[in-house]
């Protein structure tokens, strides 16, 4: 799907690839494994502070990405920056420009 729509990704990693599922340390050391990277090198990005927190329990660095309307129009979401995580931004947009991309 990532070729066929010109994504220019190498790797494309889910929680089948480590036969585990968010919170399980797997899912997130599994990918460090994957690219024999130190946890720390490694960067969690979502828009989920749980998600996140499992990340950071294992050592990787965070980043959360605002979707405010993600629950719809009448149920706002509380996109409020929290200090534990490495970055918050707005948008995977933002992200990149963040991290020089």
């Amino acid at each position: 799907m990532a070729k066929h729509a010109g994504l220019g990704w190498d790797c494309i990693l889910s929680a089948e690839n480590f036969g585990a599922y968010k919170p399980d340390p797997a899912t997130y050391l599994g990918v460090a494994r994957t690219f024999a990277l130190d946890p720390a090198a490694v960067m969690m990005v979502a828009a989920h502070h749980d998600d996140l927190a499992g990340a950071r329990a294992c050592g990787l660095a965070t980043a959360y990405i605002e979707r405010p309307h993600e629950w719809g129009p009448g149920t706002p979401k509380d996109v409020a920056a929290r200090p534990e995580n490495t970055l918050h931004c707005g948008s995977i947009t933002a992200l990149a420009a963040r991290l020089g991309c």
